[in-house]
């Protein structure tokens, strides 16, 4: 691992140790003022519901954490997490270990010392505010700590070695191509019958958004790409909504593999700081390099011969061809 790969796996990591090391001092100073069973797990109202042993705490409140910090630790290094994108990652991952560490804090705080020697009768929501208040001031915290260790550099290609279709003087030519996914149809359907249960059940007011909702996706689930002298359009079965990217805000296209979780967080048209995208799944993708730095990227099949395309209109839009 080179240096500067462990300084980012440090610092991701760290704030999930912290947050371990400070629980594990505290239920240390405070476990013989603890009942035998806890109340670990509380309703809506704040009573509780559940109730775990010492070990059962301990083995809970460990784990946790490390998966966490272990998660974020593999992200930081081989997400491919650029820019800003780092920064707002590793102030998510303080945020998230101060949230959960001071909940974890606040289960053994309402034990300590309830009369008659019983687990908490209740849990006041003011702890949830509490956590809330410290993933907030941990999240900036962390932003901060984040310009200490340097971000990744987003990989970019020479634009004279990226493919290219040959072309004759004044031939045309253009290419489409469905994007395959079995989610969006899926989504519709679970959106149709969940607005017809909704309606028949409860309330039409309530199942008609849903309805609506089930019609906007149909018209775009079945969503197609298209390359042609006006740039990159991905559209559904109606003209609207579409997505257009013309040439003139291209610097460049590849196709390369894309992961759908760790660049993009997940699934259907996606925006983050330095890349948006139609997601449909991970794979390979037309992957655009915008004039503003940016990235733009569609998951497709046969995506080499759409970005070669791309890369070949672009020349002769900028030598006036």
């Amino acid at each position: 691992m080179t240096r500067k790969n462990l300084g980012r796996a440090t610092l991701a990591a760290l704030p999930f140790m912290l947050a371990l090391l400070v629980d594990l001092v505290l239920y240390l100073t405070v476990k013989d003022r603890l009942p035998d069973r806890l109340a670990a797990h509380f309703d809506a109202g704040g009573h509780p519901d559940r109730y775990v042993g010492h070990a059962a705490y301990l083995l809970a409140l460990g784990p946790v954490l490390l998966v966490l910090g272990a998660l974020w630790a593999f992200v930081a290094v081989n997400g491919k997490v650029y820019g800003r994108a780092h920064r707002w990652f590793h102030a998510g991952g303080f945020a998230i270990a101060a949230f959960l560490g001071y909940l974890l804090i606040a289960v053994l705080l309402v034990n300590v010392d309830v009369p008659g020697g019983g687990p908490a009768e209740s849990f006041p929501l003011r702890h949830l505010a509490a956590a809330l208040g410290a993933g907030a001031v941990a999240g900036a915290v962390g932003l901060a700590l984040s310009r200490l260790v340097p971000a990744p550099k987003a990989p970019r290609r020479d634009p004279a070695g990226r493919a290219r279709i040959a072309l004759a003087d004044g031939e045309v030519a253009g290419w489409v191509r469905g994007i395959g996914a079995w989610w969006p149809p899926a989504a519709v359907l679970l959106f149709l019958a969940a607005g017809v249960v909704v309606g028949r059940e409860q309330s039409w007011f309530i199942g008609t958004p849903l309805l609506l909702l089930a019609l906007a996706a149909a018209a775009f689930c079945r969503p197609h790409v298209t390359v042609d002298r006006r740039g990159l359009t991905v559209s559904g079965l109606l003209p609207r909504p579409r997505v257009r990217v013309p040439l003139e805000r291209m610097e460049g296209a590849d196709s390369r593999r894309v992961n759908a979780l760790c660049e993009y967080g997940g699934w259907g048209y996606r925006v983050r700081p330095e890349r948006s995208g139609v997601i449909t799944r991970s794979g390979e993708a037309i992957v655009i390099s915008l004039t503003s730095g940016r990235e733009f990227a569609v998951t497709v099949d046969d995506s080499a011969t759409g970005a070669a395309l791309l890369n070949t209109l672009l020349d002769r839009q900028r030598t006036g061809r």
